[in-house]
């Protein structure tokens, strides 16, 4: 096989890492970038280079010169916050010979935004937790019964902001701490029942593929997941795909109550759980490199399997750390695989 650099963002968090995971000993050359010294996927790569942050007016220009002089012929995104300026920048990329697996900044849009998730998807007849606006259900006195989800309607991660609001003492202490940030927040129907991540493959306007995972949280994330043959799950992830169109990989949560799958969270990229479902056999950033570098169409066999999640240490030479701070760059020959 010719070789291919890919580079791969936030390799310090959770779905940098798992990308990495996926592309390990797959034939690609792996270039791990962070905003972070200690993020622990640049010590897990045989190439790193520390990055500005998504929000500095120098990220798009570092990327686009590292891609330049790592030939790098795909990137993918680790972060949710590089997501939108690098869907903006793709032709950028592309000029250079970098193909950025990043949606249409509509799409990312869509599923970075509740209020917008909710509206983009029910026409379709897709099942969606009915979800208002906090201003206007404090505003027009909307009905919904307890209990209630209260999440920032725009961003949000590992269930940072999301409040369960059981009853009326709930209520007035939120209110209390975060009424007059109300234009921030949605409220939402909250769906008692079994928690579903499933993966997505979507090249050409097609989705090539789909996996359904039943999972068990911790902290927010992931802790335990089990993979699961549900068609009608499935077939919600793909009404779901053909409604925004995502490019790449799309991770889709839902809630299953009544025997109805409930969408209440896209992420138009790799999941944190991109490793665990590699490991199942349905290996998302593999088969859109294969694809998109070589022209294989996806092929997987999913295994029905259960991921049991845990820590593992990453040892670090202190010498390696400062050459890292002071040269921005480190390569390793004999690197340790997360």
């Amino acid at each position: 096989m010719q070789s291919y650099n890919i580079a791969v963002t936030g390799v310090g968090g959770g779905v940098g890492q798992s990308v990495i995971k996926s592309l390990y000993e797959t034939g690609y050359n792996i270039i791990g970038l962070d905003g972070e010294i200690l993020g622990t996927g640049l010590y897990a790569v045989p190439k790193a280079y520390k990055i500005p942050y998504s929000r500095d007016e120098a990220f798009i220009p570092a990327l686009l010169d590292i891609c330049k002089t790592e030939q790098c012929s795909l990137l993918f995104p680790g972060l949710d916050a590089e997501l939108m300026p690098l869907s903006l920048n793709r032709h950028r990329f592309e000029e250079i010979g970098t193909r950025v697996v990043v949606s249409d900044p509509s799409v990312i849009e869509v599923s970075d935004n509740k209020m917008a998730t909710y509206e983009q998807l029910t026409p379709h007849g897709i099942a969606v937790p009915k979800t208002i606006n906090l201003d206007s259900y404090l505003k027009d006195k909307v009905e919904l019964q307890w209990p209630l989800i209260i999440k920032q309607k725009v961003g949000g991660a590992r269930s940072k902001n999301v409040f369960l609001v059981k009853n009326q003492q709930d209520w007035d202490n939120f209110l209390v701490k975060h009424e007059k940030e109300a234009s921030s927040f949605i409220v939402q129907e909250y769906i008692e029942g079994d928690e579903y991540t499933c993966g997505s493959v979507n090249l050409d306007g097609t989705c090539k593929g789909v996996i359904v995972m039943r999972r068990i949280l911790r902290d927010g994330d992931t802790y335990k997941c089990f993979v699961e043959q549900n068609p009608l799950i499935e077939e919600t992830v793909r009404k779901v795909v053909q409604a925004i169109k995502p490019f790449g990989a799309c991770n889709i949560q839902l809630r299953m109550k009544d025997g109805v799958p409930y969408v209440f969270e896209i992420n138009a990229r790799c999941s944190g759980t991109t490793a665990s479902r590699t490991a199942c056999g349905f290996n998302e950033p593999k088969m859109i490199a294969d694809y998109l570098l070589q022209g294989i169409q996806p092929a997987f066999t999913i295994l029905p399997k259960t991921v049991l999640r845990y820590w593992k240490e990453l040892i670090v030479e202190n010498e390696s750390i400062s050459e890292f701070s002071a040269k921005g760059v480190f390569e390793k020959n004999n690197f340790t695989q997360l």
